[in-house]
């Protein structure tokens, strides 16, 4: 009998998701001969709408380096997060009922935290499933790194490379706005790579006089320029963690921009690369990465291990059980070794 193995991607997409599932198929057809891969488009929206297809072999080949994701994806939000699972306990049944009505032995779900998420709720209600780990974010529990961060990073970097020249000539405070709304590891990685001067993230709460301060010792010392990296989850220590950014501050970068000029007379301009940061092809090591995680997945399934997410454990690529990390999210902890090797070359990270 044929293993017939569905594959979703859900959430954003991110570089590598193609690569990933490239992986999975061309090791499952190796390790089974007679695989039939299911592509599901449109992420959980697909499983929930039966919308599918067999997939040749032919359309995994040409993919490594191919950007975003040939299956599309979506978000479907609260109603596949994992929040409110009464509320959405029919959804969830239409999943699982297109599940058998595609006769799959199991689903490869491609995802972050709330891929996870749902993909747990999946695999209580007896489906069997194999996670992936991706997002730019790198804040999945149980993995040291995510597919498509490493290329988010690279990406980031050069925009804090490339504002380093406008700045210095036009003796500027640049501020990159970057993404991460709950964890900074990409702002992190990107600011140090990048030569930031300030580095701001969702996990320690800034105040505006110590950024003031950093400006003005630099330019009392003859650094006419300021690089501020800040990820779009990072607040003040007067913030409201819940607070609206739309209207005139539609985002973090702004607001921290009009904050500082009430304190500091320097010019000040924002940058947001925002999902530039998605997009275009998976630098060579994602493609490694990606394509290892694919295939560890086609092996969870020779070994009928469901309920499994891939995971990277000091460089070797094994998995967790999904229900040890579904909801949970890797935020960067307060005793990080990155954040002393900041400290200690003199960036500041915003603290009083």
């Amino acid at each position: 009998m044929a293993k017939r193995i569905g594959i979703l991607t859900s959430g954003g997409d991110c570089p590598g998701l193609n690569a990933a599932i490239r992986g999975v198929a061309k090791a499952s057809y190796h390790l089974f001969g007679d695989a039939e891969i299911v592509g599901i488009t449109d992420g959980f929206g697909g499983l929930i709408n039966a919308q599918y297809r067999t997939m040749g072999k032919e359309e995994f080949s040409g993919i490594l380096t191919l950007g975003g994701t040939i299956l599309r994806t979506s978000r479907q939000g609260k109603a596949t997060s994992g929040q409110n699972t009464g509320k959405y306990l029919d959804t969830f049944k239409a999943m699982a009922k297109n599940y058998e009505k595609m006769q799959l032995d199991c689903l490869v779900v491609l995802g972050g935290n709330g891929t996870h998420a749902a993909a747990g709720i999946l695999a209580l209600q007896g489906l069997n499933i194999v996670v992936l780990p991706k997002t730019i974010d790198n804040d999945i529990f149980g993995t040291e790194v995510t597919f498509g961060y490493q290329s988010a990073v690279n990406i980031a970097t050069d925009v804090i490379d490339r504002v380093h020249t406008t700045a210095i000539s036009h003796s500027r405070v640049l501020i990159v706005e970057l993404m991460g709304n709950t964890a900074g590891w990409l702002t992190l990685s990107a600011g140090l790579a990048g030569g930031a001067d300030v580095i701001l993230l969702p996990e320690i709460p800034y105040t505006i006089g110590s950024i003031a301060d950093v400006i003005n010792d630099r330019y009392e010392s003859g650094k006419h320029f300021s690089i501020i990296a800040i990820a779009e989850g990072a607040r003040s220590v007067s913030d409201d963690v819940n607070q609206n950014l739309k209207g005139k501050h539609y985002s973090v970068g702004y607001k921290l921009a009009d904050d500082l000029l009430k304190v500091i007379d320097i010019d000040i301009r924002v940058v947001v690369p925002g999902h530039y940061q998605r997009g275009g092809a998976p630098c060579p090591y994602d493609r490694v990465l990606a394509t290892q995680i694919g295939v560890h997945a086609a092996k969870l399934i020779e070994q009928h291990r469901f309920g499994r997410a891939v995971a990277v454990k000091n460089g070797v690529i094994t998995s967790n059980k999904l229900s040890d990390v579904a909801g949970k999210t890797k935020t960067i902890p307060l005793d990080a070794p990155l954040l002393d090797v900041g400290r200690n070359i003199g960036i500041s990270f915003g603290e009083a």
